[in-house]
C-alpha cells in the first residue's frame, strides 16, 4: 500500500514504542515525517533506520513555545503538513495520596497539554492541505484504574478534547480523531513499576485476556485512522485495546 504518498506527517513519540512504529510504516507508504521526540539517541537510531525520508526534531512538548516552533519546523523542512500523529505519552503508578506536583505536571504535560500544543499549532497548516490528526488516548480514559489516577485524568482529557474539537472543526475538511490503545509492550510499561503495597485484585479489571499487544497493532491503527480509508471518521474513538472495555 501507498496510502500516504507525497504527504507529510509530524509524529510525536517518534523515538520509541507506538511512534517509531507509525514513523516505520507511514515513511514504508510513502510519506516523509518529521519526528518529535525528547530522547536524541531514539531519535537518530529512527533516523539511521529510515533515511532522508525522516527528519527527528528532538522536543519537550510540555512547552506550548516549543511545540509551535516543532511544527512550523516540519513545514519549514518538508513544504508543508498532512497528518499529526500525537502519541508521546508516560505513565507512572502511585497511591493518589503520594502524587506529587512533579509528577502531576509532568504526566498531564506529556499526555495532554503537548497534544494540545502541537495541535493547536498544526490546525492552520492542516486546514490548507485537508489534513487530519489521530492522538492517542489509552482504555484508561474510559475506566477507572487504580494507582494511576493522573493517567487516567489525562487520557479521559484527551478523549474529550478530540471530539470538542472535531466538533469546532466539523464544517471544515479536517477530521479529528483518537486510538485508544490497552496494553503495549513498549518502553513506557516496561519501565512501569508499581507502589510495593497495592491490592492487586483492585487491578483485575483492566489486566485482560489477551495479554500485551505488540506497538504495530496500534501503528496500524493510526495509519487507517490517518488515511484517506478513513474519511468519514472525524470524532472517532477507535478502541484497540483486546477487549478490555467491550463490557
Amino acid at each position: 500500500m501507498n496510502r500516504f504518498t507525497d504527504r507529510v506527517a509530524l509524529i510525536t513519540g517518534a523515538a520509541s514504542g507506538v511512534g517509531r512504529a507509525t514513523a516505520r510504516q507511514m515513511v514504508s507508504e510513502g510519506a516523509s515525517v518529521y519526528g518529535v521526540d525528547i530522547d536524541q539517541e531514539g531519535l537518530q537510531s529512527v533516523s539511521d533506520e529510515l533515511g532522508e525520508r525522516f527528519s527527528p526534531k528532538t522536543v519537550d512538548i510540555r512547552n506550548r513555545e516549543v511545540c509551535h516552533e516543532a511544527v512550523n519546523g516540519c513545514v519549514e523542512h518538508f513544504g508543508k503538513l498532512d497528518v499529526v500523529a500525537n502519541v508521546a505519552g508516560v505513565v507512572r503508578s502511585h497511591h493518589v495520596t503520594d502524587v506529587d506536583e512533579e509528577t502531576w505536571r509532568l504526566i498531564m504535560g506529556v499526555n495532554l497539554d503537548g497534544m494540545f500544543w502541537i495541535t493547536q499549532a498544526a490546525i492552520p497548516h492542516l486546514e490548507k492541505t485537508a489534513g487530519n490528526i489521530v492522538n492517542v488516548a489509552s482504555n484508561a480514559g474510559f475506566m477507572g484504574q487504580a494507582y494511576t489516577v493522573p493517567y487516567c485524568a489525562a487520557k479521559g482529557a484527551v478523549i474529550n478534547m478530540t471530539r470538542a474539537l472535531a466538533m469546532e472543526y466539523i464544517k471544515s475538511d479536517i477530521r479529528i480523531n483518537a486510538i485508544a490503545p490497552g496494553g503495549m509492550k513498549t518502553a513506557m510499561t516496561e519501565n512501569w513499576s508499581a507502589p510495593d503495597d497495592i491490592d492487586f485484585e483492585l487491578m483485575k479489571t483492566y489486566t485482560g485476556f489477551r495479554g500485551m499487544a505488540e506497538p504495530e497493532s496500534a501503528a496500524n491503527a493510526i495509519c487507517w485512522m490517518a488515511s484517506d480509508e478513513a474519511a468519514r471518521c472525524t470524532g472517532s474513538i477507535l478502541s484497540v485495546d483486546g477487549g478490555l472495555t467491550a463490557a
